[in-house]
């Protein structure tokens, strides 16, 4: 549905975006994902026609957008303010776009109520913006865009604005809606839970790179780069020395002097690369398991959170890992500070990423 072609935006001698090449299949949710000033939101906008590149190519259903204005292309935009007009009633904002594209108005009135029903503002119709909630009001501007039947469905940062409890249902109605509707949507947001929760892939972007596009599970458990590693939750970035190299398992020295294995492509020995371990995939023992990639430690620190606890780990060679733990309740699971303990590891859940 969405195609960029070596896509470069300068604004100056800033490179917002640089040599972006990527597709968004049809019916996809496709979230852009980074830290502030990434080059995010620049994307979205060059997909829009709001900016142009300074080279490359978009398309759009396979036509050459590059150069068209907004108007021309087949997409809706939902802002993070939500740009509602104020004077209008609801009704009257969500049927404003197609009035403007001359629609008949015994089918504007058919489509207004069709997407009146579906985001759930039966009741706020003759409301005007001020009279209605955050949420009704970010459900008013949903409405707005997707009444149009657009192609694409372009959403900037549009839950940012609501509390915490709110954008968590929010994000659930959002992807029911966009699954019912079968539209492609790009989401741009700068929140990890967010894009884990909603999308079918996620782009993260840094510095005006794409860093890695993957689904979400290969995004959050087989990061490319130390970055990506880092900024999708949380992960223990450790550097090692391979030792050995045999069928695809290596075996590996990190910092301190512990050992550990993994299952990776073969790398030759003595090359240095980086690990990630998420905190979530170590295990906490009284004793010595026997199996794979256990080592004793000492619980420096223990954060309770609820749900889970979460440790900071200290080796015998004295290094710091962070682990999470559920409280679930599991005989011998209660550790606390100061314990002596035995973590592990699974090879499969190490990972070598780029630096």
């Amino acid at each position: 549905m969405v195609e960029l072609r070596h896509v470069t935006k300068r604004f100056g001698t800033h490179e917002a975006l640089l040599d972006a090449s990527f597709e968004i299949k049809v019916g996809e949710f496709m979230t852009f994902l980074g830290p502030s000033g990434c080059g995010k939101t620049t994307c979205l906008r060059l997909i829009s026609g709001f900016d142009t590149p300074t080279s490359g190519q978009i398309f759009i259903d396979g036509k050459d957008v590059t150069m068209d204005p907004p108007y021309r292309r087949d997409v809706n935009q939902v802002f993070q303010n939500y740009a509602l007009f104020p004077h209008l009633s609801i009704y009257e904002n969500i049927a404003f776009g197609l009035r403007m594209k001359r629609v008949a108005p015994a089918d504007i009135t058919r489509r207004v109520e069709r997407v009146v029903q579906m985001t759930s503002l039966t009741d706020y119709v003759d409301r005007k913006p001020a009279q209605m909630s955050g949420g009704q009001r970010q459900r008013v501007a949903l409405a707005r865009a997707i009444v149009c039947e657009p192609k694409v469905l372009l959403l900037d940062e549009p839950l940012s604005a609501l509390d915490a409890k709110l954008r968590t249902q929010m994000r659930l109605e959002l992807k029911q809606l966009q699954k019912k509707l079968g539209i492609t949507f790009i989401y741009v947001t700068h929140d990890q839970e967010e894009a884990l929760t909603m999308s079918d892939r996620v782009a993260v972007i840094n510095a005006g790179r794409i860093e890695q596009i993957g689904t979400v599970n290969e995004i959050y458990y087989k990061p490319a780069t130390r970055f990506v590693a880092s900024f999708i939750g949380d992960t223990n970035i450790v550097e090692a020395e391979i030792l050995q190299s045999d069928s695809g398992k290596l075996l590996c020295r990190v910092e301190g002097g512990l050992e550990l294995k993994i299952n990776q492509p073969d790398i030759k020995p003595s090359s240095r690369i980086l690990l990630s371990l998420r905190p979530e995939k170590i295990r906490l023992h009284r004793t010595d398991s026997g199996g794979l990639n256990c080592f004793p430690c000492r619980i420096a620190m223990e954060t309770f959170k609820g749900a889970m606890d979460e440790f900071t780990l200290v080796t015998t060679s004295g290094l710091e890992l962070g682990a999470i733990l559920a409280n679930d309740g599991t005989p011998g699971g209660d550790f606390h500070e100061g314990d002596q303990v035995f973590a592990s590891i699974q090879p499969e859940d190490i990972h070598i990423v780029a630096e």
